[in-house]
């Protein structure tokens, strides 16, 4: 039988507090080798200092709990090396996002962009297919893509031919609220079947202030913001749903330096506004 330490001595030896090996032993991860009856007092035994160890360093990379619990219990080598190459993946995803983020930040910091050109377009009704759906911001971007994917997939099953790129309309609430009404369109010609998330609608005509952010979604922000404050500025904005058109997205090319994506703000336009 292996030896056994008080848990004081353990967490000496695992560094791991005396806390954290309670919680432990409460979520069933760690159960201590023995548990005096009349005391309460834990003592581990020497040979579980090897688990403890590996429980500190996936705690170390933010694998949850239960995931270290699944690890653990894994059946075979396949299935935990499977366990711990998904948690792997998220943190590269997580790196990258971060690194984004970081490189976005730095760029805003050091090399304040101009003002992007803005200009004023009528936009007549147009018909399309859509998908429209109350959507969490959170979810938002997922949600685009999986609709604009079913679109072309759509448009392609009933030979419609887009008469324009894509576009979306968003209610305030969703950007107010965190939750609102999205509608992802892509104009086409021909008589739209329902099939799926897919209907036919026609897109209502509008007046818009539009501007162009160039590159991916995550620095879209800047250009919203230049085209806010020209609006305000101007006194020219109204209430309406926010709207974009993918000129070049990632159906287009992959290289997101490239993708180009108008935003309208809606706007009461009169013939001497500029």
């Amino acid at each position: 039988m292996a030896s056994s330490l008080a848990i004081g001595d353990f967490a000496r030896a695992t560094h791991l507090s005396v806390k954290t090996l309670r919680h432990y032993h409460r979520v069933d991860l760690l159960v201590p080798a023995d548990v005096d009856a009349g005391s309460g007092y834990r003592r581990y035994g020497t040979d579980q200092i090897p688990t403890a160890q590996v429980i500190r360093r996936f705690r170390a990379l933010d694998m949850p709990l239960s995931e270290i619990r699944a690890v653990l219990a894994a059946p075979d080598i396949e299935a935990r090396n499977n366990l711990i190459t998904a948690h792997l993946r998220r943190l590269e995803d997580n790196l990258a996002q971060t690194q984004t983020a970081v490189a976005s930040l730095r760029d805003l910091l050091e090399h304040p962009s101009p003002a992007p050109p803005i200009e004023h377009r009528s936009i007549g009704e147009t018909p399309a297919a859509a998908i429209s759906e109350l959507v969490d911001v959170s979810d938002a971007l997922a949600w685009y893509e999986g609709a604009l994917g079913e679109l072309h997939a759509t448009l392609a099953a009933q030979k419609l031919p887009p008469t324009g790129p894509a576009g979306g309309i968003f209610s305030d609430e969703l950007f107010t609220d965190g939750h609102g009404q999205a509608t992802i369109f892509i104009p086409c010609e021909g008589t739209v079947r329902p099939l799926g998330r897919v209907a036919p609608l026609v897109i209502p005509p509008a007046e818009l202030a539009i501007t162009v952010h160039t590159g991916a979604h995550g620095g879209i922000d800047r250009a919203y913001g230049s085209l806010a404050t020209y609006v305000t500025q101007h006194a020219l904005a109204i209430d309406g749903p926010i709207r974009e058109n993918y000129l070049i997205g990632r159906n287009d090319t992959p290289d997101e330096s490239q993708w180009r994506t108008e935003i309208g703000w809606p706007i009461f336009r009169t013939k001497h506004s500029t």
